[in-house]
């Protein structure tokens, strides 16, 4: 009876800041590093008396950190009770409220007896996130081993993770776990809503039928999105969410009062009513298909800070907003049109692709075999000038954006491009078939990103280990949530870790 359930990491290329309000769109890519859920019964049967209990048992087991915890349920109003001394997972907790509050605003009365029974015999949860979500930059180094991806994959799937030891006060503060800013808890929240709305039967993500299947994941990503975000004790921009449930796309925010209404309900309203206005609530975020070109490759490199803590630097950019209101409303209107430059350019680049591939085809592959001073001289008639000058606008979108996004870091006073970063990235978009390198998302120290040309991910890989900056097995994949046949732990040959191609 175990659904497995798995979601995949994100990387989100632009919009950073801008994506918190709407109508700003952002450019959200998934990978393949995905967070999986396990779900299955605690007991086999019920006891005879099991019809008068009012409450269910929960065992939520994290491999990776070592930790198996109790709960206990109430089946009245969906509280959960802690039974053990093991820290506890808020996104994990909320998720499983909400995904069984929305059973129960979905079910007749003939399935809520079924429902019941189902919830009695406990539920039997393990959550397992691809190598990819952390750093392991000294497992690496204490073996002896190179900062390569071949090092990376030598590593067992699902190795424990590591802690960072050291914490600091203030905005700067990194969290708990060393992480690679791929979205673990959006990642994590998703697989299990998804594997117990499953598992539950309110939804059916077996089935792939068109409308109704787009439906199922409607409602997965409405629970996600409201789980995940009670989990935070604010209502974020859903991006992560949003491509964990649906893969790589092109996002504009949901309006926070659907949420926000949530969090008022929820003091004066039962949690299976709050889930049912949810549900029914004008989610009116924006979401339109995208992914990259043909033949080029997402890459992302960590440069072993330990990670940022995204929270504290968006205070940062908001308390800056307030402050000098006019500054940031011009900050914010260039970047806008930098975004949304890269975007067309980027989408220019697909359709001439579709329409000449072989013409596209070679001048990619020349590009990725030479500096981009000299793209200009792989071009010999129009179509392939006009992929060209395609390839340059993204660039200078590029340059642009982190030139805007660095100095609103200097002005909100936090390090969204740090000066480590820039040298980093300045000689990324310098080397052999680099179009794009830049800091995903709300930037800080967390693992940067590069979009390659044809196969120039391997060497810009080599690269930058001589610069003690670890390529990871990450790569674009657009599938977004989705049902697994098996167990991860039993098939080695799990995406992204079995592999040391990043191509």
């Amino acid at each position: 009876m175990a659904v497995i359930a798995s979601a995949p990491g994100k990387v989100l290329i632009t919009g950073g800041y801008l994506v918190l309000e709407r109508p700003n769109a952002g450019i959200v890519l998934s990978t393949n590093a995905r967070f999986y859920a396990i779900v299955k019964p605690l007991y086999d049967e019920l006891r005879p008396d099991s019809w008068a209990w009012s409450w269910t048992d929960l065992k939520l087991t994290s491999p990776q950190m070592g930790r198996e915890t109790m709960y206990k349920m109430s089946l009245k109003h969906f509280a959960l009770q802690c039974t053990s001394s093991e820290a506890r997972n808020p996104f994990v907790e909320y998720a499983v409220q909400y995904a069984v509050a929305a059973a129960y605003s979905t079910f007749d009365n003939n399935k809520k007896d079924l429902l019941q029974k189902l919830l009695l015999q406990g539920f039997d949860i393990t959550i397992l996130g691809s190598n990819d979500f952390y750093s392991y930059r000294n497992e690496i180094e204490a073996r002896g081993l190179p900062l390569t991806p071949e090092s990376l994959a030598s590593l067992p799937p699902f190795s424990s993770i590591t802690f960072n030891t050291e914490q600091s006060d203030g905005q700067n503060s990194k969290p708990e776990v060393a992480k690679t800013g791929l979205g673990s808890s959006a990642a994590m929240t998703t697989s299990v809503v998804a594997a117990l709305l499953h598992y539950l039967g309110v939804v059916n993500l077996s089935s792939y039928n068109g409308a109704q299947h787009q439906e199922n994941l409607d409602v997965v990503h409405i629970i996600a999105q409201t789980a995940h975000c009670m989990a935070q004790g604010k209502v974020g921009s859903g991006f992560d969410v949003s491509s964990a449930v649906y893969g790589s796309h092109r996002y504009v925010r949901f309006s926070p009062q659907v949420i926000s209404s949530a969090q008022n309900a929820i003091r004066a309203m039962p949690l299976e009513d709050v889930v049912a206005d949810v549900l029914k609530g004008k989610w009116d975020h924006e979401r339109t298909k995208f992914s990259l070109p043909p033949l080029m490759n997402l890459l992302l490199g960590e440069p072993g800070t330990g990670g940022s803590s995204t929270p504290s630097m968006v205070g940062a950019v908001k308390n800056w907003q307030k402050s000098d209101p006019q500054r940031s409303s011009d900050t914010w209107k260039r970047l806008s049109e930098a975004n949304t430059t890269l975007e067309a350019q980027l989408t220019l680049l697909s359709k001439l692709a579709e329409d000449h591939w072989e013409i596209y085809q070679s001048v990619i592959y020349s590009c990725s075999m030479c500096q981009p001073q000299k793209w200009a001289e792989q071009a010999s008639e129009a179509v392939s000038h006009e992929i060209v000058k395609a390839l340059f606008g993204a660039r200078d979108a590029m340059l642009n954006i982190r030139s805007e996004m660095k100095l609103m870091g200097m002005a909100a006073g936090i390090p969204i491009e740090p000066e480590s970063q820039t040298e980093l990235l300045d000689a990324t978009m310098n080397m052999s078939g680099v179009l794009l390198a830049g800091v995903p998302g709300a930037g800080g120290f967390d693992a940067v990103f590069a979009v390659t040309l044809g196969d120039s991910g391997n060497n810009l890989a080599k690269a930058w280990s001589s610069h003690n900056v670890l390529a990871l097995l990450v790569r674009e994949d657009p599938r977004g949530v989705c049902i697994e046949n098996s167990d991860p732990r039993t098939n080695q040959i799990t995406s992204g870790m079995s592999s040391v191609s990043i191509v």
